[in-house]
């Protein structure tokens, strides 16, 4: 790097002022630092502003028995217990020595009294009063009581509540209220700044802020949330999750804690969802969904490629409801649901929200992917019922007709009864009579039933040898079986 002299320099400064070409220069202070940085951060105020009053809190009640007390503040059993563990006889007040009270035979009732049962948030829907908020806040509540921001307060009517969603809708008697603008969850985008208003640990009008971490967040519950890093903490359940529109576009529903409070992971209900939700609430008091009567499990990279599917998508039919309506369209167990009604299933856990999205009573069409092949299946969406508890198959008495031992994969097999397809509801099948390496690895069991081998039906065991016969012995081979109720792939590494 070249230097400069002093003298030098001044000669160039002289020459750069009288040319002006400095005017109006500052040299930058501390504040105008810390202003530039601050400048790319976003303002909340105009949102709280703008939002606030249509945030609520939620107080809920519930009614308890109160004790019956004697006069000296004990109640009957606790006078029993210092009779009994202490030897100590406790009289009545203004009566010394007298006797112990008589037995409760006859005694009038304990009043009920409201004890506080939990807090929680939510939000005006409406401006005639309906608010949105979790079902878990007001599940089970005796009571409801509303707290707007301007300290009014209304005892509140539960209209529905959805506990697979976790939303709920209440009813206070008011009117011109301030209600929300619910806004697109579609546009939401990961990283975009966020707001939650909520009252934790009962502290109301609490305002944290964050952005989006994830959508379409999977956690095993029936909706795909909203993940952010917006501190929630007990007591936000039920509130508004609102983006830089002033919009809202979730339902701030759970958070991920080892500790009980906020870890930085939270999530919210999609406005979308929750929408579609508290209409069916508002005009039935419930929510249907439809059902199609089968169980699944996710198919596995693995499995894809076993049976030629191509790429992990979809949702594997373990088992199907006798009388279901996939059992009336001819779904079979092993089938991978691809498609409904032109909408695809990525993953298993967006069949049971697709279905449960559609009326019962709607006829659809049910793409699956069956040993190789696709094919279009007419159905008709049920209405979702209690889950039955699956009945496991009794183990066959009669023994098998003939066995037989497939080299490599280190099973022996044998037909099936016809007693034994009956009771399965199957055609055909073979009964895996006993087993080792690598079927044993493979996760096979004694008594399982082999339906398919690499796509290929086997209805009897001289079937599933002359299958495995033509594969070929350096690949992992899939295997359709049965236990019990339960239909799934497995992959035998055959031994070299």
């Amino acid at each position: 790097m070249k230097k400069i002299n002093l003298k030098t320099s001044q000669i160039l400064l002289s020459a750069v002022l009288s040319l002006g070409l400095v005017s109006g220069f500052q040299w930058p202070t501390q504040a105008m630092a810390q202003q530039s940085v601050v400048k790319g951060l976003p303002d909340f105020t105009e949102l709280v502003e703008q939002v606030g009053p249509s945030v609520v809190n939620i107080r809920t009640l519930e009614k308890v028995r109160t004790q019956n007390f004697s006069g000296n503040g004990m109640d009957e059993e606790t006078q029993e217990l210092f009779r009994r563990f202490f030897g100590i006889p406790i009289p009545n007040p203004g009566t010394p020595n007298a006797p112990r009270q008589a037995p409760r035979q006859g005694r009038t009732p304990a009043p009920e009294e409201s004890q506080p049962r939990g807090v929680g948030s939510g939000f005006i829907l409406t401006a005639d009063g309906y608010i949105m908020t979790n079902a878990h806040v007001v599940d089970g509540a005796d009571e409801v009581l509303v707290t707007l921001t301007d300290k009014r307060e209304f005892k509140a009517k539960i209209i529905g509540t959805d506990k697979r969603s976790d939303v709920a809708v209440v009813k206070i008697q008011a009117s011109g209220l301030p209600a929300v603008k619910v806004g697109d969850v579609s546009r939401l985008k990961v990283g975009e700044w966020v707001m939650a208003i909520g009252s934790p640990f009962g502290l109301d009008n609490s305002v944290t802020a964050g952005i989006v971490s994830a959508k379409q967040r999977d956690t095993g519950d029936y909706l795909p949330f909203i993940q952010t890093d917006v501190a929630i903490n007990p007591g936000n359940s039920g509130g508004p999750l609102i983006n830089m529109r002033g919009e809202v576009v979730g339902i701030n529903s759970q958070i991920y804690s080892r500790s009980g409070g906020f870890m930085g992971i939270s999530f919210s209900i999609p406005m979308d969802e929750a929408m579609r939700v508290s209409e069916q609430l508002r005009a039935n008091g419930r929510v249907t969904r439809g059902r199609i009567g089968v169980q699944i499990e996710p198919v596995t990279k693995e499995i894809a490629e076993s049976i030629g599917l191509g790429k992990a998508q979809g949702a594997l039919i373990n088992r199907i409801e006798a009388g279901a309506p996939a059992d009336k369209a001819g779904l079979e167990a092993g089938d991978v649901i691809i498609k409904i009604d032109g909408k695809a299933i990525e993953k298993s856990s967006d069949l049971p929200r697709v279905v449960g999205n559609t009326k019962p009573g709607t006829k659809s069409t049910v793409t699956v992917f069956r040993r190789g092949v696709t094919k279009d299946l007419s159905i008709v969406i049920a209405e979702m019922e209690p889950e039955k508890v699956a009945k496991r198959s009794a183990e066959p008495e009669e023994k098998p007709k003939t066995a037989n031992s497939v080299q490599g994969l280190g099973l022996v097999v044998a037909d099936l009864t016809d007693a034994q397809k009956s009771e399965l509801k199957i055609k055909g099948g073979v009964r895996v009579e006993s087993l080792q390496e690598p079927a044993l690895k493979a996760g096979l069991r004694e008594g399982d039933v082999i339906l398919a081998v690499g796509n290929i039906e086997v209805a009897q065991a001289k079937d599933f040898v002359a299958a495995v016969a033509k594969m070929d012995k350096t690949k992992s081979v899939s295997v359709l079986f049965r236990r019990g109720d339960i239909t799934r792939f497995a992959l035998i590494k055959p031994n070299s």
